[in-house]
């Protein structure tokens, strides 16, 4: 357990910003977050976002976060500027595909000098809202050209694509699961997989460990962002907070799989202004005690027959003396 790497969004630290700095005028800076997060006991990393976190010299960037005792985990990339708005790698303008694909790769290259090996791409807003608005064939393959140009272009870098159902576009490009694999399949590099969002998973009317499953059966799960949710949206719910036993088979499976990186927390306390350091703890508490139960899952004899009969009433009586004891 002491060598697990527990990390979180950086966003989330501008919550209930005016309790924290009480003399704050307007946002808190990302050095600000940096700091209050190195707060929270427990938490190894961050991740950031490109290129919206980058506000300072990334020396500067790396002392700060070296100070807070942590590390970056990864970078995400966020394109969120105005030319970006009906998408970025499926553009219809191809200077615009060719834009966000260069910004992508400077990305890859500052989270180089953080000393991060991860690049995600959260794709959300490559995709339709319209019947009669999309080459649908067009679209797929630029989405998926421009993937493998980004995965090819640092081939030391593991690239993530994470998906999501749909918002801000009411239909992605990347839905689900299996589009997911079939873009890595066609993509055809070697650095490239997955990142499973838990409550995206869970809007995506998925079960999370038959998803991460299916990732281990045809790809790799590179990240994992663990959160919660009701299944209506993306709620970012904390960990285990709505669905314990999902969460508990998701973390049991990908452990099963091999899952070696960072448990990272994509959560929000920021929705509702909670204590954010709390909340990471929280996080990091609860996953901490699911993984112990995966201990008891990973031999359980039992559990494993009861399985392999599809025998669902033995299998819940095995993981309630588990999950429930006393």
């Amino acid at each position: 357990m002491s060598e697990l790497k527990f990390a979180t969004r950086l966003n989330s630290f501008a919550s209930g910003a005016h309790r924290y700095w009480p003399d704050l005028q307007g946002k808190p800076s990302v050095l600000q977050m940096i700091a209050r997060a190195g707060t929270v006991k427990g938490l190894t990393h961050l991740d950031l976002n490109y290129p919206q976190h980058i506000t300072q010299d990334i020396p500067s960037m790396r002392q700060a976060i070296e100070d807070a005792g942590l590390a970056v985990n990864g970078m995400q990339m966020r394109w969120d500027a105005p030319q970006f708005k009906i998408g970025a790698f499926t553009h219809p303008d191809a200077a615009v595909r060719r834009e966000a694909i260069e910004l992508t790769k400077r990305g890859i290259d500052a989270g180089r000098e953080f000393g991060a090996s991860l690049m995600t791409l959260w794709m959300g807003q490559d995709g339709f809202d319209y019947c009669f608005q999309a080459d649908y064939k067009k679209m797929w393959e630029d989405a998926v050209s421009a993937v493998r140009e980004v995965a090819e272009y640092a081939p030391d870098i593991d690239v993530s694509i994470e998906y999501k159902p749909n918002e801000p576009r009411a239909y992605s490009i990347f839905p689900n699961v299996t589009t997911c694999l079939l873009a890595v399949e066609e993509a055809g590099s070697p650095n490239l997989g997955i990142t499973l969002d838990f409550a995206h998973v869970l809007f995506a009317n998925e079960i999370p460990a038959w998803a991460a499953a299916m990732v281990a059966r045809r790809s790799r799960l590179l990240g994992l962002d663990l959160n919660d949710g009701w299944g209506k949206r993306d709620d970012g719910l904390m960990a285990g907070s709505v669905n314990p036993r999902a969460t508990l088979e998701f973390l049991w499976q990908m452990q099963r799989d091999g899952y070696q990186g960072a448990y990272y927390f994509d959560t929000f306390p920021d929705a509702s202004g909670l204590d954010p350091v709390r909340e990471a703890e929280t996080n990091i508490a609860t996953v901490t005690r699911l993984l112990k139960l995966c201990d008891q899952l990973h031999d359980n004899a039992a559990l494993h027959d009861a399985i392999s009969r599809q025998d669902a009433v033995s299998s819940q009586q095995i993981v309630n003396d588990i999950m429930l004891a006393r």
